[in-house]
């Protein structure tokens, strides 16, 4: 019998997608039993922006949570997303940097490394790939990724190429991360047949979002076109800017005859644990209803979930939210002008951003943003496209762009000991460390929060003791 299997995404990106990753462990902690109970894939539980988010927003240990996670999902595969050179942060970090993240990943409880890099330069990607494979164990999987993504420069035959790539490159499965939603049945059908073509009995996966209505006919023609793994999402947890049902995806795959390896009552369970959740974040506010509607203008926009949340989110503190469809129409244009990156972190966040300033600002790139600088720079790696000659002269002048993996990526150890020095006794493992080297500020602040809680409850303890 056929089989396609199902990755489920409520605990990384559909959260993500929708309320901007502000899914607390405590608020899901009492279904992860149940969950390792059902027959996923995988369950994608870390990585993306859940690093940044525990640290800059819930007040928890990233790496605590993934300890948790890997402590209540024993027989689950549990996957994060990597963004290669980047790790979870926004600029490249130094390959000795990448392998000890990596290490760490593993060590505690990370299962599925998904990694891509935002502009498809696989040279990004090289040192993650690498330190995976050094630090695998048995169930270890390196899952190479592609951005998809439409543009001039970007076509089925160029994608088979990117797969083929890959696999030569040495990852285990291939998966197609179409983070806008914009993947019309039609191009999966070509490109997954193309794919398979070339890479054999590899496993394929596509990951879609709801975005733009098409995502449950490309995974129908996905599955007819011989897909091996689909990404969804727990059914009050899907649409709009999220992934399609788990459940509904369930039912269908029965329908054809498919398996796919899930047992229906303890989805259904899941679900029914998330509903609640649900309406406490929709009732204060933290999920959008935008987030949950389905906007056909992200075919010409490109804008993932997660992208558009965040900007829902970020326009609203500012009280600029009248600025909204101006901004979503600026993004294509600085998309453009950019070399037509696809728009995923940290580029739709970089994208984005420099949109909502032009429309703010009222000009077109008066105030260009250090990121979008160091991306003309040449410091995210080669863009699709050439960029636009006007953002090429205000950044550069007469200069040219650098290679970012000419210039030395290796180093030995010089950022751990700035790292450990500057933390001083607020560190007690490699993992502060790491977590200090990726978001300096916010973990020094949860750092510190953190002794200062333990010092207030000693010192509750010893009054009690008297």
């Amino acid at each position: 019998m056929k089989k396609v299997q199902l990755t489920e995404t409520i605990l990384r990106d559909a959260n993500q997608s929708l309320m901007a990753t502000r899914l607390p462990y405590a608020d899901y902690e009492g279904i992860l039993a149940d969950m390792d109970k059902a027959g996923y894939y995988s369950v994608e539980c870390w990585g993306g922006a859940t690093f940044d988010s525990c640290l800059r927003y819930l007040n928890e240990d990233p790496w605590e949570r993934l300890r948790g996670l890997r402590k209540n999902l024993p027989n689950t595969r549990l996957q994060m997303l990597l963004r290669g050179q980047n790790l979870l942060g926004y600029k490249h970090y130094h390959d000795d940097v990448v392998e000890k993240f990596i290490e760490l990943s593993i060590k505690n409880g990370i299962d599925v490394i998904r990694i891509f890099d935002a502009l498809n330069d696989f040279r990004n990607i090289g040192t993650a790939l690498e330190s995976v494979k050094k630090y695998a164990n048995e169930r270890t999987i390196a899952s190479g990724c592609i951005s998809y993504t439409q543009s001039p420069v970007h076509t089925v035959d160029k994608y088979i190429e990117m797969c083929k790539e890959l696999k030569t490159m040495g990852f285990d499965t291939i998966c197609l991360k179409d983070m806008a939603g914009t993947m019309s049945p039609y191009e999966a059908e070509h490109l997954i047949k193309g794919i398979k073509d070339a890479i054999g009995d590899m496993t394929l996966i596509l990951h879609t979002h709801c975005t733009t209505g098409m995502a449950y006919m490309t995974l129908t023609k996905a599955i007819e076109s011989g897909i091996d793994v689909i990404d969804t999402a727990t059914s009050c947890f899907s649409g709009g800017t999220s992934q399609p049902a788990t459940e509904t995806m369930f039912y269908a795959l029965q329908q054809y005859g498919i398996e796919s390896g899930l047992n229906e009552d303890i989805i259904n369970k899941v679900n029914d644990y998330f509903k609640p959740i649900k309406q406490k974040y929709i009732d204060n506010g933290q999920l959008n209803p935008k987030s949950l509607a389905t906007d056909a203008q992200a075919l010409v926009y490109k804008v993932p979930g997660g992208m558009l949340s965040n900007m829902i989110a970020n326009l609203t503190d500012m009280k600029a939210m009248d600025k909204f469809d101006a901004a979503l129409a600026e993004i294509p244009k600085v998309r453009a002008d950019m070399g037509y990156p696809p728009l995923v972190t940290p580029l739709s966040q970089m994208v984005g951003n420099q949109a909502v300033t032009n429309v703010l600002v009222g000009e077109r790139y008066k105030n260009i943003s250090k990121e979008i600088k160091n991306y003309i720079k040449g410091e995210y790696g080669n863009p699709p496209a050439p960029i636009a000659q006007e953002l090429v002269d205000k950044v550069l002048g007469d200069g040219e762009p650098v290679d970012c993996r000419i210039e030395d990526q290796k180093r030995t150890g010089e950022d751990f000991i700035a790292a450990k020095e500057a933390l001083g006794d607020l560190c007690r493992c490699e993992e502060d460390i790491m977590s200090y080297i990726c978001y300096p500020d916010q973990t020094v602040k949860f750092l510190e929060a953190r002794k200062a809680a333990e010092e207030n409850e000693a010192v509750y303890t010893i009054q009690a003791m008297d």
